[in-house]
């Protein structure tokens, strides 16, 4: 009588992108929310004003939030 293996199949877990869970975070409300580009280096050239307005975060739009919320998935 021939041994057969037991195969079980298991289904893959959803995982987490690490890039997006360092850059986007959720909301209470389920938005996403992101920072600014354009904060991190040559500064010097770019406004007080410009500067200042950067470093406030942002709410992605609808369009990219979908995809960003698959990226988070857990």
């Amino acid at each position: 009588m021939p041994l057969f293996n037991k195969i079980f199949t298991i289904m893959p877990k959803m995982k987490t992108i690490s890039g997006a869970k360092k850059r986007f975070t959720l909301t209470g409300t389920g938005k996403v929310k992101r920072k600014h580009a354009f904060k991190s280096h040559i500064l010097t050239k770019k406004t007080t004003k410009q500067k200042r307005n950067l470093t406030h975060t942002g709410i992605a739009t609808s369009s990219d939030a979908t995809t960003i919320r698959a990226m988070l998935v857990k």
